[in-house]
């Protein structure tokens, strides 16, 4: 057995402490995250009784079916894993060639925005909810194949405004951050 080589449990351990954090770790993560094998991740988990990560997004997205008022499910930019309307979420945005440039591949900042500006209109509990106003700062880029977690949460609430953080990471690397100001608009308002 290698110096650095972790025992059995001690990895399998590690392996069940790391998807708690991060459930959006794929295998390849792990295995490089562990310094082994694919197979070997592929097997702990297995014995662990752990499902591979599209089973674990499905799972956790099952539970926001229905919860979103202010937008249409098709609206969202990403796949909304995670929903306490209100308070907080997260979306999964997997980048592929047709969200880069051909030249960079390098994913087009649209892109994050619109899943980071969808997921805070996502949050509020009212039918209708609009952007006011956001500020953005692209960090790192992201290239094709990399998978874009945003996490958002209302950090401030003032009458039918809310002020929502989002930060979005690819392997948990900073790659966007935005503050959009979200304002509710009751029914009367805009069906005028």
């Amino acid at each position: 057995m290698p110096r650095n080589a972790l025992d059995k449990s001690s990895r399998q351990s590690m392996l069940g402490n790391y998807l708690s954090g991060n459930p959006f770790l794929t295998d390849g993560d792990l295995a490089e995250i562990l310094g082994v094998s694919i197979q070997t991740v592929r097997l702990d988990r297995s014995v662990m009784k752990i499902p591979e990560m599209r089973a674990r997004i499905k799972t956790m997205a099952r539970g926001v079916d229905g919860k979103v008022r202010s937008m249409e499910a098709d609206e969202l930019t990403g796949d909304l894993v995670e929903l306490n309307v209100g308070q907080s979420g997260v979306s999964l945005l997997t980048v592929n060639d047709k969200m880069t440039s051909k030249k960079t591949r390098v994913a087009k900042g649209y892109y994050l925005f619109a899943q980071a500006n969808s997921l805070a209109v996502a949050l509020i509990d009212s039918d209708l909810a609009l952007t006011g106003t956001c500020k953005i700062s692209f960090k790192s880029p992201v290239v094709s194949g990399e998978k874009v977690v945003a996490r958002a949460r209302i950090s401030r609430k003032s009458r039918n405004r809310y002020m929502v953080r989002v930060s979005s990471t690819v392997k948990d690397e900073l790659v966007f951050l935005g503050r959009f100001l979200i304002i509710a608009i009751s029914e009367e308002a805009w069906q005028r």
